[in-house]
């Protein structure tokens, strides 16, 4: 008799994760098809585009309250991934920072991640950075600046790049390949 309050818990716990992750969908400035949220995610709605067939992984935060986040098609992200798009003002004489309400044109910048990339565990993504098609980033990486097309990059800036996914003859390939399959 015991079990079946552990599985009227699982029963009203999975109804309430897909309620809920239907109204965090709605909120967003736009979001696909086949967008699937994990536990725990925490998202600047308003600013979020997310296009089709995207999992963000548990704990993901996208802290974005001015510049808009885009993610492509077909991207995964592994648990604990933070997206930053803006930053405080630190120039201010006479001021606690907490206290500074305005921001200047370059304190917040746009964030995009193209298709078919994958973000490892526990990856930052700072403002401003355009994650090119088919990169992976490895866990517990920092991005702050661009990342190439089909690159394999790890480590704080996110800018030791290890390898290219892929040769140019095989990128060719695999493009074609994929769109085949749209």
């Amino acid at each position: 008799m015991k079990y079946i309050g552990y599985i009227f818990l699982f029963v009203k716990r999975g109804w309430q994760r897909l309620l809920w992750g239907n109204i965090q969908k709605s909120m967003m400035a736009e979001c696909g098809d086949n967008v699937k949220l994990a536990n725990g995610c925490d998202l600047s709605y308003s600013n979020l585009h997310i296009k089709n067939n995207v999992y963000l992984g548990p704990f993901t935060y996208v802290i974005s309250p001015v510049a808009q986040v885009f993610i492509g098609n077909n991207v995964m992200f592994g648990p604990n991934v933070m997206i930053i798009s803006g930053n405080h003002r630190t120039d201010l004489i006479g001021e606690y920072m907490i206290n500074v309400k305005e921001s200047e044109l370059d304190n917040d910048k746009d964030i995009k991640i193209e298709d078919d990339v994958w973000v490892g565990a526990n990856v930052i993504i700072l403002k401003g950075v355009t994650i090119g098609r088919g990169s992976v980033i490895g866990a517990g990486s920092i991005v702050t600046k661009d990342l190439d097309p089909y690159s394999i990059c790890v480590g704080i800036g996110g800018q030791q790049k290890i390898r290219k996914r892929f040769n140019e003859e095989t990128i060719s390939e695999h493009e074609k390949i994929l769109k085949k399959t749209v």
